[in-house]
């Protein structure tokens, strides 16, 4: 069976694409048209990250890369090349998207939710009748921060945190309808936040955290003084979040694993959905921890915003985002991927220390911290 994959130069992309040569001897990868050189990207990640020789030198041979644009009906291809490519698929991993959780739900749409639509065009349109694996995220789970999030839930009555998960719940939302219309089977990934030890690099795609730090110090260079206190001293920003509140964060190279194991086994014809999470949360207060670490600031942890905000914390106002989930207490059930996987589906745990190596090498652990 021959597998095209969206997303292939991504954080999570990558990773998939490493599992998914385990198993298939080539791969096509549908790379956004006009991006820079997707086989160069995808080479410089496996030398980078200790992949064979032999293995990376064998990449030009395994992989056909093909422009398409996501945005466009039929990826922006020709009729012809279109129905050539869809009827050489036999499944479809789309792992494409936009993660930006500040950005507006317009453009997130026609990033997530139109590109989801054409790439189920795509699948209908190929006479294999191609699988599709859709990479969606837990976080359609939405604006409900305590409670049980479970795998069968798909509904918006809770809200949303942002425009990122309206957009994911809203791509679910035509995946199901086309599975319905199309009688055919969809598989939905649903993985937490995803994070690496894997130090930064320019090459390498951004780990996702960064752009918390990134905004972090952008609000705190730009509020002019920080905070009044004594000169030296750290600014002290209260943001609203739960003391007792937890995060799952996952291994990105254990996703992607788990993803994998999951398309090879068998469908219930519908719609599967798995969450793709790790058995233990991270607490807030570790979260809080590594924000600290990252940028020169000290966070209070507040039930409320306050009623005069400094003006950082008005700053931070802006990305409600990012903040939203320190006040999370909800769990991620993932009862059906451990019955299916059994013990494997569990990994080690997500320390401070581990997130510190993939964000800020060297940086070390506090005495008492983990």
């Amino acid at each position: 069976m021959h597998v095209a994959l969206t997303g292939a130069t991504g954080f999570l992309g990558l990773r998939l694409l490493r599992r998914l040569l385990d198993t298939h001897r080539s791969v096509t990868v549908l790379t956004h048209a006009g991006s820079a050189d997707a086989l160069h990207r995808i080479t410089r990640f496996f030398e980078l990250t200790g992949a064979p020789e032999e293995f990376t030198a064998g990449l030009p041979r395994r992989l056909r890369v093909v422009e398409t644009d996501l945005a466009l009906p039929r990826l922006g291809l020709s009729g012809r090349t279109f129905q050539k490519l869809a009827d050489s698929i036999g499944a479809i991993w789309h792992s494409a998207g936009s993660i930006n959780l500040q950005g507006d739900l317009p453009e997130l749409r026609g990033i997530n939710v139109e590109g989801t639509r054409h790439i189920l065009e795509f699948a209908a349109a190929g006479r294999r009748s191609p699988v599709v694996h859709h990479v969606s995220t837990a976080f359609v789970a939405g604006g409900r921060r305590t409670g049980v999030a479970y795998e069968d839930e798909l509904d918006d009555s809770g809200g949303f945190e942002n425009a990122y998960e309206q957009s994911k719940y809203e791509a679910e939302l035509l995946v199901h309808a086309w599975s319905r219309e199309h009688a055919r089977p969809v598989l939905v990934l649903r993985p937490s936040i995803l994070v690496t030890d894997l130090p930064t690099h320019p090459e390498l795609p951004p780990h996702p955290l960064l752009v918390v730090e990134r905004i972090l110090r952008d609000a705190r260079g730009a509020a002019e003084p920080p905070l009044p206190g004594p000169a030296g001293r750290r600014p002290r920003v209260r943001v609203v979040g739960h003391p007792h509140g937890r995060l799952n964060l996952l291994q990105v190279e254990h996703a992607a694993e788990v993803m994998v194991r999951l398309a090879g086994l068998s469908l219930s014809g519908g719609v599967d959905t798995y969450h793709v999470v790790h058995d233990r949360d991270v607490p807030v207060p570790t979260v809080v921890a590594l924000l600290e670490r990252l940028v020169p600031l000290s966070v209070d942890l507040v039930a409320t915003r306050p009623d005069a905000p400094s003006e950082l914390e008005a700053l931070l106002d802006f990305y409600p985002g990012m903040t939203a989930y320190l006040a999370h207490r909800r769990r991620f059930d993932d009862t059906r991927v451990r019955t299916r996987l059994g013990p494997s589906a569990a990994c080690a745990p997500v320390s401070l220390d581990y997130l510190l190596s993939g964000l800020a090498p060297g940086a070390g652990l506090a005495p008492g911290a983990g």
